[in-house]
């Protein structure tokens, strides 16, 4: 499985408050779209309301924007028409079709275990030379929020490691910093992991 059913049913159950909290897409969207050629197709994993799959085509570039949990991707779909559609990350199967993937805070709700089919199936979606940009939250280990969604908090090495046994990536490189206030009003720090195939 690749989501856990607690975390699952938390944003099943607060989809329209969880929709329409953000207004503005990351800052680290900007540099993952100037990495890009001008008419690149990007495959957004976990896109919540399609917040920032609406950027991304605004800015010109073809999305499909994919959202795990049917109630918020609802809010996606009726934004993006047919460039929005429901997906876990286990039943992407897509081969050689993106240039790229854009998964932000998302795959931090993947449990540990199931990141190695998660991360060889976007492996295999992306063209060669595609970028992958993924974000998760920074930890010691698995864990439960106050709000009881899971998370796999990795540490650096972990996830690195994670990453280049997962797949043949031809350039890997991770970046940390500050990340911000949480929905359960706790600050957290942010793993940013680039990859390209």
């Amino acid at each position: 499985m690749s989501y856990d059913q607690n975390t699952f049913n938390f944003y099943a159950e607060n989809a329209a408050e969880y929709a329409a909290k953000r207004t503005k897409p990351s800052k680290t969207l900007v540099k993952f779209l100037s990495l890009l050629p001008e008419d690149a197709f990007i495959l957004e994993l976990g896109s919540g309301a399609g917040l920032e799959a609406s950027h991304m085509r605004d800015q010109g570039f073809k999305v499909l924007a994919t959202e795990g949990n049917p109630e918020l991707g609802k809010f996606a779909i009726a934004r993006l028409g047919a460039d929005a559609k429901i997906m876990r990350f286990d039943e992407l199967e897509e081969v050689q079709a993106f240039d790229a993937v854009w998964a932000n805070m998302c795959l931090l709700h993947a449990p540990w275990e199931a990141l190695d089919d998660i991360i060889g199936r976007i492996h295999n979606a992306l063209k060669p030379n595609g970028l992958l940009m993924a974000s998760f939250k920074s930890g010691t280990g698995a864990s439960r929020d106050k709000l009881d969604r899971y998370y796999n908090l990795p540490t650096e090495d972990a996830l690195m490691q994670k990453f280049s046994e997962a797949a043949n990536w031809s350039d890997l490189y991770l970046t940390a910093g500050e990340g911000g206030i949480g929905h359960d009003d706790t600050p957290y720090n942010v793993l940013w992991v680039s990859a390209r195939r």
